[in-house]
């Protein structure tokens, strides 16, 4: 039912993220007379699932969803019309208008896509605020993966300084990292600061890391329900319980009950638990799924978290800034790849690992957070200078302003073909790369 959940939410997303982009370059064309032929949402080769005719566009669905278009009439595209070019061109067709004209209907399609995260901030920001974790407030300090071993930090370590600076919200101490912008940081460690200098090789082996994750937020394991024949409640295990160990070995926090409890499927032990004050050792039966079916109070209860409230016209501004954060913190990610000790090839992923960012319940604000960043994702990565992709022809029409010479209709064919080859070899390779990760 997760996976059903998290590929409905996919399907959703792509699909709205889909139109609006295309929706951009459409508008565009119509507003300076250029006539578009067809409005598509997802690829119909051979066939379609439905089409319906309005004036001189054809609108419909395809069979296959690797992304959508619009066929503008006198434009060398997907359909790859060799026929149509061969005519005289005519004042409706794109290759008729100024090279302006063209450029502003080929950067459409992103327009409206940043324009569509503008759109969905500013509303999340108005009706919800902004929910932040002050780092002061992470009163339990955090569980260190090996990553976080290597670099001389510990379970239970508070973060308290980066380069020397106090941050303010705890969620933003992991993207510090990942964009490799922390030369220092400063623990609290049992009342002691200690300051732990990050070598150049760490942010190489992070990057290497599904996600950029080497610590996480540590909390203790109190129980807030079960789920149907759980074995902690079996056990004896009441909600409000902290459940602290498991086979003799304490573990206090929920992330480190996790990581042990796998050493014991199927096995019979004892869980430890302290209720009201007092440390009991219950006996168990692990299931092979090594889960005792218990789970954790929500965060949001364990923690002070604090929110920023902003009027309507507070929250204009503040969610263009936050569109505009997004997409330079998103392109200094992209950057990121070609430093030569990242792997680019293993960072990359397809639609298992977009797929995967869903929650597994359906969650309208996590929902629209997330396609809000992947509109800004779907913005940049099609501006990129590839044939194919809008930023090809943007690449070309620039040349053409520069040197007022369009480049040979016949080069342009072939470019456009290499584009699509380059793109269908590289979401053929991202997605084997997910493929591969599932049997690791």
């Amino acid at each position: 039912m997760d996976v059903l959940i998290k590929a409905l939410q996919f399907f959703l997303s792509l699909s709205v993220l889909i139109i609006i982009h295309e929706m951009g370059h459409y508008f565009a064309a119509r507003a300076f007379k250029v006539r578009v032929e067809k409005f598509y949402l997802f690829f119909d080769p051979w066939f379609s699932l439905f089409k319906i005719k309005r004036g001189e566009t054809e609108y419909g669905m395809g069979w296959l969803p690797l992304g959508g278009y619009v066929k503008i009439s006198g434009m060398i595209d997907e359909s790859m019309d060799r026929e149509a070019m061969k005519q005289p061109p005519k004042d409706y067709e794109f290759r008729s208008k100024p090279a302006w004209q063209r450029l502003i209907i080929m950067l459409g399609g992103v327009t409206f896509n940043i324009l569509l995260a503008m759109l969905i901030y500013v509303v999340m920001l108005f009706s919800y605020g902004e929910e932040y974790l002050p780092a002061e407030n992470v009163k339990y300090g955090i569980v260190a993966d090996s990553l976080a071993l290597d670099l001389g930090m510990q379970t239970g370590d508070k973060i308290v300084m980066l380069n020397g600076l106090r941050p303010v919200d705890f969620m933003d101490v992991p993207k510090e990292f990942i964009m490799g912008n922390v030369k220092t940081v400063t623990v609290d460690r049992h009342g002691e600061l200690i300051t732990l200098d990050v070598p150049d090789s760490f942010f190489g082996k992070l990057i290497s890391t599904r996600g950029g994750r080497f610590f996480t937020l540590r909390y203790p394991f109190i129980v807030e329900g079960f789920l149907p024949n759980a074995a902690a409640e079996e056990a004896g295990v009441k909600p409000g319980d902290h459940v602290a160990g498991i086979g003799g070995v304490e573990t206090w926090s929920f992330e480190e009950f996790r990581s042990e409890i796998g050493k014991y499927r199927n096995q019979k032990t004892a869980v430890i638990v302290y209720r009201d004050g007092e440390r009991l050792e219950l006996p168990i039966s692990i299931p092979e799924s090594g889960a005792i079916g218990a789970y954790v109070t929500p965060i949001g209860q364990l923690f002070d978290f604090e929110t920023r409230n902003y009027s309507f016209f507070a929250a204009i501004p503040a969610g263009i800034s936050k569109a505009y954060t997004t997409t330079v913190d998103y392109v200094k990610q992209l950057g990121l790849l070609f430093r030569p000790e990242v792997k680019a090839t293993e960072s990359l992923g397809g639609f298992i690992s977009i797929g995967n960012i869903f929650a597994p319940t359906w969650d309208w604000l996590h929902f629209w957070t997330i396609t809000a960043f992947l509109s800004v994702i779907l913005a940049v990565m099609n501006v990129l200078p590839i044939p194919a992709l809008d930023g090809g022809h943007v690449m070309f029409l620039l040349y053409e302003v520069v040197t007022r010479r369009k480049p040979n209709e016949k080069f342009m064919e072939y470019a456009q073909m290499v584009g699509m080859i380059l793109l269908l070899g590289l979401i053929l390779f991202v997605n084997f790369n997910d493929v591969m990760r599932l049997f690791r």
